[in-house]
């Protein structure tokens, strides 16, 4: 049993790491793909290659928005 507090499922911005390192890997298989389609099939990659290596910079920007929304806090005192 897990204590109180520490359910993976109670962790407010989680679905926000889920989404980006599933667009980063999506971009990173398509760019792969884009690059292995010429050597296997003798053909030109189709369009919805190109547009799915957009998710790989989605990715990147949604994990940076994931690190700065669940980093550390100011405590609200001043060190003055």
């Amino acid at each position: 049993m897990e204590p109180v507090g520490t359910s993976s499922s109670s962790a407010p911005g989680n679905g926000l790491l889920k989404a980006a390192l599933a667009c980063f890997l999506v971009g990173i298989v398509a760019v792969v793909a884009i690059f292995l389609t010429p050597a296997v099939t003798d053909g030109r990659p189709g369009l919805v290659l190109y547009l799915l290596t957009l998710a790989w910079p989605l990715g990147f920007v949604l994990a940076l928005t994931f690190a700065l929304r669940s980093g550390r806090r100011s405590r609200g005192r001043d060190r003055t």
